[in-house]
């Protein structure tokens, strides 16, 4: 069984690679794309803030 280390990593990874395929939907102008992985980030977000993770240097999409 996970322990909370290992499951806030797995949502700092997770963030990160969201992050990565929001930048590329909005490059593409794909904004349904972009849409749906907005609601994924603003959930992943709202977990690690619970969590106490310092999203400043992370958070490359500040919205």
């Amino acid at each position: 069984m996970p322990n909370g280390l290992e499951i806030a990593k797995a949502a700092i990874d997770d963030f990160k690679k969201i992050q990565r395929y929001m930048m590329l939907a909005r490059k593409e102008n794909a904004s349904e794309t972009y849409a749906e992985l907005k609601e994924e980030y603003l959930s992943l977000k709202a977990i690690l803030q619970v969590a106490g993770v310092n999203l400043t240097d992370i958070d490359r999409i500040k919205e």
